[in-house]
């Protein structure tokens, strides 16, 4: 049922000023008071100030998402945007300007805005500081139930993308609770790559071999371009949150990324890390005729991490190069999220480094063209020695599709 009047609640800080910022957001029930939805998220490096606004605008995003309609009453603690959007303090700072015509864009006929004390903006607060210490991340949906299964329509999209979750979440033990939230507490926000696989391509539909920048090549059939605009359209809701597309180099995954940043409205950069693996003289072969041409040589291959297919690159010299492009992709944009558009065998690779997983469990996962993997690194913190112990990972989604795409994708889950 649609509340017919709702408040939001907002509030933001930064950790320095300007420091790391983050804002936190609450939709309720005006005459209930239950919560319908909320919003704690980080906003890079910022003032107060637009800590705050950038709280005010989720909180508005929020009641004209899941109450359209209602009448709003805003409730803050900041007496400078109170006063500044309800019209008595003028808006000099050319940084608040932007944002408060935003907020005004969005706030419905008649929205109300409250002065409360701190202590009133208590729930805000917290998911603001939450999402500094980097123990969530986005929207969270009063009565969504992370469930485990695919997501299949936009809303649950942004909700499994913009929320993190405790990495031992669910049923585990309240030991490994709280270690996972023991090593995400005070270590910044994360660093969220959305992995999309390119398109099919003419060797897809026909499952040969198709390797890297030394293959032939192919680009995207009319079904590869159709199969990536529609997951494109699919995380276009999360452009303003993106703040790159990442694209390995090849020729598929190119053309897939380009239509993903048109689509996003974002930069395009490239990252050879992510180049599919190369099969050497395999390339453009399918199974049948390279155990024609090559039996010994597949036979070797088939459930090794050691040797190189067809003379190309192994399992093991695909995942030191895929993990020193995550390194510069992880450095580059600390803190944000970005598109990855890669192959199955990087986008595996990837997914087994983040929960840490052997990496032959490559050899147990596919993947679907077009399809959605996303993953979490938390930052590098201190050890009890004095060393720097390693980026954490969280797998947050696994090969999911947009509704309508006509394919099933494996069960899985940011």
């Amino acid at each position: 049922m649609i509340s017919r009047s709702v408040v939001v609640e907002a509030d933001g800080g930064s950790r320095g000023n300007p420091g790391p910022a983050a804002y936190g957001a609450v939709l309720k029930d005006a005459d209930t008071g239950e919560v319908i939805a909320e919003d704690g998220s980080t906003i890079g490096r910022a003032t107060n100030n637009v800590a705050e606004y950038s709280g005010l605008i989720a909180g508005l995003r929020l009641a004209v998402e899941h109450a359209p309609g209602a009448s709003v009453e805003v409730r803050m603690d900041s007496k400078l945007v109170v006063e500044q959007m309800s019209g008595r303090w003028k808006i000099k700072h050319p940084d608040m300007q932007p944002l408060a015509a935003e907020a005004k864009q969005l706030a419905p006929a008649g929205t109300t805005y409250t002065w409360v004390p701190r202590a009133r903006n208590s729930h805000a607060d917290r998911l603001a500081n939450e999402a500094l210490d980097g123990l969530r991340s986005g929207v969270t949906v009063a009565g969504a139930v992370a469930s485990g299964r695919e997501v299949l329509d936009e809303d649950s999209l942004i909700e499994e993308i913009e929320s993190p979750e405790a990495a031992a979440a669910g049923d585990a033990p309240a030991s490994i609770q709280s270690q996972a939230r023991g090593w995400s507490a005070g270590t910044g926000a994360p660093t969220t790559l959305v992995l999309v696989r390119h398109g099919v391509t003419a060797h897809t539909k026909e499952k040969r071999f198709s390797g890297g920048l030394a293959s032939a090549n192919p680009g995207l059939s009319e079904e590869g371009r159709a199969q990536v605009r529609a997951t494109a359209e699919w995380l276009q809701p999360l452009g303003e949150r993106v703040a790159a597309v990442v694209a390995s180099p090849v020729r598929r995954t190119r053309e897939s990324a380009e239509i993903v940043a048109e689509v996003l409205g974002r930069p395009l950069e490239e990252e050879p890390g992510f180049a599919e693996m190369e099969f050497g003289t395999w390339d453009g072969l399918t199974f049948a005729e390279v155990a024609e041409q090559d039996q010994a040589g597949l036979d070797a291959w088939l459930g090794s991490l050691d040797v190189a297919a067809g003379g190309g690159e192994s399992f093991r010299t695909v995942q030191e190069r895929v993990l020193t492009g995550l390194d510069r992709v992880l450095d580059r944009h600390a803190g944000r999220a970005v598109v990855v558009v890669s192959h199955v065998t990087p986008i595996k690779t990837l997914v087994a480094h983040a929960v840490d997983a052997p990496l032959d469990a490559v050899f147990r996962m596919e993947l679907t063209p077009a399809s959605v993997t996303v993953l979490s690194f938390f930052p590098a913190q201190q050890g009890e020695d004095g060393e720097e112990g390693g980026r954490r990972g969280s797998m947050r989604l696994f090969n999911a599709l947009p509704p309508g795409s006509g394919l099933v994708a494996d069960l899985g889950r940011w």
